[in-house]
This record gives C-alpha cells, sequence and structure tokens, in this order.
C-alpha cells in the first residue's frame, strides 16, 4: 500500500514506538530528539504520535527537547523563571499563563535579529538595551492586553481598567515604564559588569 504524499503546510508525522524510537515518516528514518530540534530551527513542523494508539505525543516530545537542552547544554531558563512558572500550576492565572508566554515569545522573535546585531557588537553592549526597552513595553501591552481580555471573560464585564480615566491609566502606565525602565538599568548594570 502506498504512502499518502504529505500536502503542504502539512505537519511531518513522527512516529513514537515503545522502545522510545522516533520514525519520520516523510524520511522513512529513525530520528532523535537533536534531530527534532534541528527541525524546528529549520521552521519545520512535525507531530508526533504514539505508534500503537496514535495519542498525540507532541507536548511531551516537546518538553522531552528542552530537558535535553536544559541538561546537556547551556542553561537558558532561569531557576527564578522556572519555580514562578511551576508557582502558576493551579493558580488562577494558569489560563492565561499560556498565551501570555507565547505573545511574549513572538514579540522575541520579531525582533531577533535586532537583538543579534545588537549583541553582536561586543564594542557597545549598551546597544541592546533600547530594544530590551521596546520589547518590555510591547510585553508590559500584551500583558495587559491579556489581563483586560481574561478579566471581562470570567466577570462577563468590561476590565476595571477601562473605565478609568484616560489621564490616570495614562500615569499608571508612565509609573509602570519608569519601573521596567529602572529594572533594565539594573539588568543593564550586569550585563556591563559581565562584560568588563
Amino acid at each position: 500500500m502506498a504512502r499518502k504524499k504529505r500536502e503542504p503546510g502539512e505537519p511531518i508525522v513522527i512516529k513514537k514506538y515503545a522502545n522510545r524510537r522516533l520514525y519520520n515518516t516523510e524520511t522513512s528514518s529513525y530520528v532523535t530528539l537533536d534531530h527534532l530540534a534541528d527541525m524546528i530551527k529549520c521552521g519545520e513542523e512535525f507531530i508526533v504520535h504514539d505508534a500503537k494508539s496514535g495519542e498525540d505525543l507532541t507536548r511531551t516530545v516537546l518538553t522531552q527537547i528542552i530537558f535535553e537542552k536544559e541538561t546537556n547544554e547551556k542553561n537558558m531558563l532561569p531557576l527564578s523563571f522556572l519555580r514562578q512558572l511551576i508557582s502558576l500550576y493551579g493558580d488562577g492565572l494558569q489560563a492565561m499563563v499560556p498565551t501570555y508566554l507565547q505573545s511574549a515569545m513572538e514579540v522575541l522573535t520579531r525582533n531577533q535579529d535586532q537583538i543579534r546585531q545588537a549583541c553582536g557588537d561586543a564594542a557597545n553592549a549598551s546597544n541592546f538595551m533600547p530594544i530590551f526597552e521596546e520589547i518590555a513595553r510591547q510585553n508590559m501591552a500584551l500583558f495587559e492586553e491579556s489581563m483586560r481580555v481574561f478579566t471581562s471573560r470570567t466577570t462577563g464585564k468590561a476590565a476595571p481598567t477601562a473605565a478609568k480615566p484616560a489621564a490616570t491609566r495614562s500615569v499608571e502606565k508612565d509609573e509602570k515604564i519608569a519601573a521596567l525602565q529602572a529594572q533594565l538599568a539594573a539588568l543593564k548594570e550586569k550585563v556591563d559588569a559581565l562584560s568588563n
């Protein structure tokens, strides 16, 4: 029986067998977690199914890739972030976290070329600070929008900030930006200290 050809835009199917081996149905070859990580870096979409039951194991395998990277390579996820993330499981904000994290990653991805250019200039590490400030502003706007949407869904009415006068919202926003700028300045000092 001929294998069905994958349609453009359709994800590659990876089968996971009981012996934990992963099989790429497009290339008819066994692959490793590193191969899957490389596929992600190349922008290839894939889904992982249990070979016997057909159960979707994509989330589990992606989590395994992160675990392997965090264990065997230079750590990317700070301990404080991991602790904060764990503390949000079962919390009332848990429903909002995936959307917020996805939005924050999209902002980072959109700005990655600028960040690489700025960070690549070792002579002047302060070049990347305006970019991080802009990302922080965008993240704050995303967070505020997420909170507004989340609050309006759970209460059935508009978020309280929508009822505040524009001047009050503006002052609050300025205060939040000032606090973020102070945090970014502290981060800049740490980066400067590390680069010296």
